[in-house]
């Protein structure tokens, strides 16, 4: 574990993407918090160019599983996935190719992420995924990007997950250091 950081959110300070899931239901009303989270987040111009997809029982997550890589073998054990999607022509559209629509879902998913582990539970976005096959699954627009999934459910044991994975599950959280990743005034000279 990091050392403490102040006043930073236990939230945020224990956040980590495990992969061993239990299969135990997510209620109704939590998912429905982690979307309300989600969707308070900050958007450029309010344009909350954000689109959830949710699959749980009841809700195609049969597509979600069908669609998940080989490398996310683990992800089958959770009984929520949220696709999230949007189309860049539902927020800014800024000078050098920033897309700024990719930024505001990033930040709903930060959102949706802290709740997710106020609430007990594992949020683990995932990139591999057959993304053109799920998006005709779901009904997807062929315009939109369908940019994660985030995998979500409560702690189980790691009892189903590979060797690298378990060591994975347990090993400490490792992060740069901030003069690795902060410049103050301009980029440093190479």
């Amino acid at each position: 574990m990091l050392p403490s950081m102040g006043n930073i959110l236990s939230e945020i300070q224990e956040r980590r993407a495990r992969r061993a899931f239990s299969s135990q239901e997510v209620a109704n009303d939590v998912v429905t918090r982690l979307l309300e989270a989600a969707t308070l987040s900050a958007s450029c111009f309010n344009n909350q160019p954000w689109r959830f997809v949710v699959l749980m029982e009841g809700f195609g997550i049969e597509h979600g599983y069908a669609r998940l890589a080989q490398g996310n073998y683990w992800a089958q054990a959770a009984p929520v996935i949220i696709g999230v999607a949007t189309r860049p022509e539902y927020d800014c559209d800024l000078d050098e190719g920033r897309q700024y629509a990719l930024f505001d879902c990033g930040m709903a998913v930060q959102n949706l992420q802290i709740q997710a582990q106020h609430e007990g539970l594992i949020a683990h976005p995932i990139a591999g995924f057959k993304a053109a096959e799920l998006k005709a699954d779901l009904g997807i627009p062929a315009d939109h990007i369908l940019i994660t999934l985030v995998v979500i459910g409560y702690p189980g044991t790691d009892n189903e997950l590979n060797e690298k994975h378990q060591e994975n599950e347990s090993s400490e959280r490792v992060r740069k250091n901030l003069d690795e990743v902060v410049f103050y005034g301009s980029w440093p000279v190479a």
